[in-house]
């Protein structure tokens, strides 16, 4: 007989309970590095196909691949209801911030991107203490600001940049992605605490591909596929299966292990590895507005990854 989604949650929760730390801080390093590998990914990508017709494949192509393996293991069903709560959380998570995120990757160079994302634990502890699911001390605030202030430093950097890959648009589409994300990465916390993730990639996931699936057809129709290097291929490949599924599932059981504030600390190692990746096979340099937005965004995220131990602020 299959096992319940209860049944299985609470024997992963167990399993989790007895694990040392390390595996948990592995997989999502593992994570990291997928995802920042992915921003040079997809800026090879997008220069070769229209940002939404790219989105258009990988993203119902993910889907479709979860869905699969969801209802091969067999891990046990999802009510409806809670299925159609995840179908519409994935338009916003999977959806629209992957719209937002992939127009914005292909006006940006890929430090300016990586480094607005990586201002998202701030953004995620704030809307988290609003939302009342997260608890900030006055030392993490002070981390929260420096992060802020380092991504405002990224923007003004692309609004002021002379290079035709970075601009203004794109780094206010990222920035707007970011958020994005921050809001659906509390809303979905609930339910990582009693479904499996696959199960939450699966549907969320099915939610991105009517957004985006939808918004690509007509520059899907446009693209000549037949005519496109096998690099693109391979492009999409590692950014549909890579980044939204093997990443996504350690992303979903990283929340549900730790949280969604600890398991966004871990985007600390992706700007470093993006930036160098893109150094290495785009040729880019940081701009002196990105390394003094780095050296913010680092050093709040420092400051709020070890600031557990004082005092709430009120």
């Amino acid at each position: 007989m299959a096992t319940t989604a209860r049944e299985t949650t609470a024997t992963e929760a167990a399993t989790h309970a007895r694990a040392p730390l390390g595996r948990i801080d592995a997989l999502l390093f593992l994570m990291a590095l997928i995802w920042a590998v992915n921003y040079s990914v997809l800026k090879y990508g997008t220069q070769a196909v229209a940002p939404l017709a790219y989105n258009g494949v990988r993203i119902p192509f993910a889907a479709a691949v979860q869905l699969v393996l969801a209802r091969a293991i067999r891990i046990g069903p999802v009510s409806r209801r809670d299925a159609r709560t995840l179908i519409l959380l994935g338009l916003l998570g999977n959806g629209v911030y992957q719209l937002l995120f992939i127009q914005g990757v292909a006006r940006t160079r890929v430090a300016t991107t990586v480094l607005i994302l990586a201002s998202g634990p701030a953004l995620v502890a704030i809307l988290g203490r609003l939302h009342g699911s997260e608890r900030l001390t006055r030392r993490a605030l002070g981390g929260v600001a420096l992060q802020l202030a380092g991504v405002a430093c990224v923007v003004l950097g692309a609004a002021g940049s002379t290079s035709g890959s970075d601009s203004l648009l794109g780094g206010l589409l990222v920035l707007s992605a970011a958020i994005t994300w921050a809001f659906f990465s509390i809303l979905v916390k609930p339910y990582s605490e009693r479904i499996p993730g696959l199960q939450i990639g699966a549907y969320t996931m099915l939610g991105g591909a009517l957004v985006s699936g939808t918004a690509a057809l007509p520059a899907i129709a446009a693209t000549d596929w037949r005519a496109l290097p096998a690099g693109v291929y391979g492009a999409l490949l590692y950014s549909s299966l890579g980044a939204m599924v093997i990443a996504y599932l350690i992303w979903y059981h990283g929340v549900r292990t730790i949280g969604p504030t600890r398991t966004s600390m871990y985007g600390n190692l992706q700007p470093v590895i993006a930036m160098a990746v893109a150094w290495a096979f785009l040729k880019e340099l940081p701009s002196g507005w990105q390394i003094t937005g780095a050296i913010c965004i680092m050093s709040g995220l420092v400051m709020a990854r070890t600031a557990s131990r004082e005092p709430e602020a009120p």
